[in-house]
């Protein structure tokens, strides 16, 4: 466990914030206003890193609605190999990809998430999270919530990377992770502090992308309800 202070009070937020019964985007700003209290200049550091993403357009290019998802194949916390054209042969498919364990914004989202998966699965589809966290922390982050969804390790960020969801944090917000005892080279096995941009991709069992939520923002995802509403177009 993280015992830094600023970690620690973080992850008192997150803890308020799972409880909370409202809309994922009330609970998600709870966090971003936590850090902002709790450190004005990490949150400063995070906003500059927000507004050079979206300058450049990142993540503008991944799959669209329409478009084809790429297929990948896996391994999920147990190291077994998942192929998503398997998991399309049994319905539609929800994609997530998330920071880490380590993300407080992930980690409500993945509760979410787990709250919305018996309405996903009665609509006859599946979803999975992909990360780039070896298999150890994907077990963590799956046995946290007691998901039923399996959690993907994308090594190296090599799939994400083919979707043109991968940014490097930049050395400002490397130096402000490492002191807050966010080690993401020892997450990921490598040292590169590369991260895929968190996205939603609904898709359907022909392949194509019905819906997507590609934001560089990571503090923001796509609603639940949206979510759903894709899910149940597809099915």
């Amino acid at each position: 466990m993280n015992e830094n202070p600023l970690a620690l009070a973080i992850d008192a937020a997150l803890r308020q914030s799972i409880a909370l019964d409202a809309p994922l985007d009330q609970r998600l700003g709870m966090i971003r206003d936590a850090v902002a209290a709790l450190s004005a200049e990490f949150a400063a550091a995070v906003d500059r890193l927000v507004a050079r993403l979206e300058a450049g357009g990142v993540g503008a290019s991944a799959p669209a609605p329409g478009q084809p998802m790429p297929p990948f194949v896996l391994p999920d916390e147990a190291g077994r190999l998942v192929a998503m054209p398997q998991l399309l042969a049994a319905g539609p498919l929800v994609v997530n990809f998330h920071r880490g364990h380590w993300c407080p914004y992930c980690r409500l989202h993945r509760a979410a998430l787990a709250q919305a998966e018996p309405a996903i699965a009665a609509a006859g589809a599946r979803l999975v999270i992909i990360s780039p966290e070896r298999s150890r922390y994907a077990a963590q982050m799956r046995a946290e919530a007691a998901d039923r969804f399996p959690v993907l390790t994308d090594i190296d960020n090599g799939y994400a990377m083919s979707l043109n969801l991968v940014i490097w944090i930049g050395a400002e917000l490397q130096t402000m992770l490492g002191t807050a005892g966010w080690n993401l080279a020892a997450y990921q096995g490598n040292p590169s502090w590369m991260l895929p941009v968190p996205a939603t991709f609904v898709i359907g069992t022909d392949g194509l992308v019905v819906a997507r939520h590609v934001d560089p923002d990571y503090r923001r995802r796509m609603a639940i309800e949206e979510m759903l509403a894709a899910v149940r177009s597809a099915s």
